[in-house]
């Protein structure tokens, strides 16, 4: 046997020792009741999509922070959907259709449910005339209202009919006061067109982004607005605009207001409409856009770009693919938000003024992908991590950079740049997964790395399911206590390394 041969499979033998988890997962006993204690809400742990924990897990926890027990997914190659936690309860859904309910502790299944096609929304659970429902959306435009207890269907809705709308970005519950159906959804809508529009025949395009409101109780249609106003119309041979501004993030709520936010992707065809690319305001009642501030005008992109004879119009397809985070500093709300072009920017929120703005790379002009799944603030620091390697902090008040770190991929997976996952911040620590599979932890006051572990290898699973990790990008780190779940192993454009696991840590 070759010495690299022999190193390789006694690294594969020591990584199934120290993975090893002794106990199978089975059915739990009793239905999925979710207990009062932490939680972590929706895609970004609250209406403001903060990504934040004031009092979990800290620094004085990491040296004795260990794998207690690890999931597998099975049919599935990337771990896109993001979990929530209610007390005892974790919920998650992944690409193959199912819907998850398991036990924190042990990670036994409550329930499974199983969806019309993938879901990638991190789910919302509210009390709704009295039962716990759980809300979430799947690629083909569908929502779901599921009993959290159970399982069970309470309703389906459609919330766009036009044959390429897909739900990536995670739906919010509210509860308006003084208004004709108070409990309602809001679900942001995007797009495969953007990938169906590389065939050559294809009539590109006639996709617009929109956020819808449901009535939380029967999932009925209150509104549906578009990020662009413009009709689809004909603009030359085989070719129709305006189209795109995909919603492809969770709305930013504003209840108290009466106001909500959103972020758009870019344009598929001409003309490239002024929604596109921006971030906007709504009324929440109704639907009404109050504001709409582009980041990148003229950004018609689609995966046609990519082939050799490409129009040499390209945008930079600088989406912005996360959603803006609700921030305050000296009583003053505003909003942050971070582009695929590398730029964050504050905006107020009554109007959508830019506040101030930074560069976390020195071209902004050239392809996206600096920004991509969203960053967390703290209320004193905002942090990003970049495709391009390296996390980045910024002081909320004005933008100025207060420290970054270079990440390099980890040897033997150099083409396994970036830190372009959501990233979390938790009392006094930032959480970050790598396109390289290795997870990160750093000191939020100056970004020096205070523990890391390498998730892409095999683990022994609770369940029994073969199962590994891999690359980390759409689904981002949750953070319960001192608790921390971590979704592993994601593909996505850039070709990342396969995966299909849930693990949990803690001291």
């Amino acid at each position: 046997m070759r010495t690299s041969t022999l190193l390789l499979w006694l690294m594969t033998i020591l990584a199934a020792l120290f993975t090893t988890v002794p106990t199978l997962a089975a059915q739990c006993d009793g239905p999925a009741i979710p207990a009062t204690g932490e939680t972590w809400q929706g895609w970004g742990n609250g209406y403001g999509n903060n990504r934040h924990v004031a009092d979990g897990l800290g620094s004085a926890d990491l040296p004795t922070m260990q794998l207690k027990w690890a999931f597998g997914f099975p049919g599935v190659s990337s771990v896109v959907g993001n979990p929530v936690v209610h007390g005892n309860v974790i919920y998650i859904g992944v690409d193959s259709g199912e819907m998850y309910a398991l036990d924190i502790d042990s990670a036994c299944v409550y329930w499974t449910f199983k969806a019309d096609a993938g879901v990638r929304t991190a789910p919302a659970l509210a009390q709704v005339t009295g039962n716990t429902l759980l809300f979430f959306g799947d690629r083909n435009a569908n929502v779901y209202a599921v009993s959290a207890t159970t399982g069970a269907l309470v309703w389906k809705t459609e919330v766009d009919s036009h044959p390429a709308a897909i739900l990536t970005g995670s739906p919010q519950f509210v509860q308006l006061d003084g208004v004709d159906n108070p409990a309602r959804l809001i679900v942001p809508v995007s797009s495969s067109e953007e990938g169906v529009a590389a065939v050559p025949t294809y009539n590109c395009c006639s996709f617009r982004g929109s956020v819808v409101s449901l009535d939380a109780m029967n999932g009925s249609k209150l509104w549906q607005t578009f990020t662009i106003q413009s009709p689809v119309a004909p603009t030359s041979d085989n070719t129709q605009g305006p189209s795109g501004g995909a919603i492809w993030s969770a709305p930013t709520i504003d209840p108290g207001n009466k106001r909500l936010f959103v972020t758009t992707g870019d344009a598929y065809s001409a003309p490239a409409a002024f929604g596109t690319d921006a971030v906007m305001g709504l009324d929440l009642v109704e639907g009404r856009i109050l504001w709409i501030n582009q980041g990148t005008s003229g950004d018609i992109w689609t995966v046609a770009c990519m082939r050799p004879n490409a129009a040499e119009d390209c945008g930079p397809d600088q989406d912005y693919g996360s959603p803006a985070m609700l921030a305050s500093v000296n009583g003053g709300d505003f909003l942050v938000a971070g582009q695929k072009s590398g730029w964050v920017r504050a905006f107020s929120l009554a109007g959508g003024t830019m506040l101030w703005r930074t560069a976390l790379v020195e071209n902004t002009t050239e392809f996206g992908g600096k920004i991509i799944w969203g960053g967390a603030h703290d209320g004193n620091n905002a942090y990003f991590g970049l495709g391009s390697g390296g996390i980045a902090a910024l002081r909320l008040s004005d933008g100025n950079k207060q420290w970054f770190t270079p990440l390099a991929a980890t040897a033997g997976r150099e083409r396994n740049l970036g830190h372009d996952g959501p990233l979390t911040v938790s009392s006094d620590i930032v959480i970050s997964g790598g396109w390289d599979g290795i997870l990160r932890i750093l000191d939020s006051n100056d970004g020096k790395v205070l523990w890391q572990y390498d998730t892409a290898t095999a683990f022994a699973t609770v369940n029994g399911i073969d199962a590994k990790g891999g690359s980390m990008g759409a689904a981002g780190p949750v953070v319960v206590g001192k608790r921390l779940l971590v979704p592993s192993g994601y593909v996505g454009v850039k070709g990342g390394i396969a995966g299909n696991a849930l693990l949990l840590f803690s001291p």
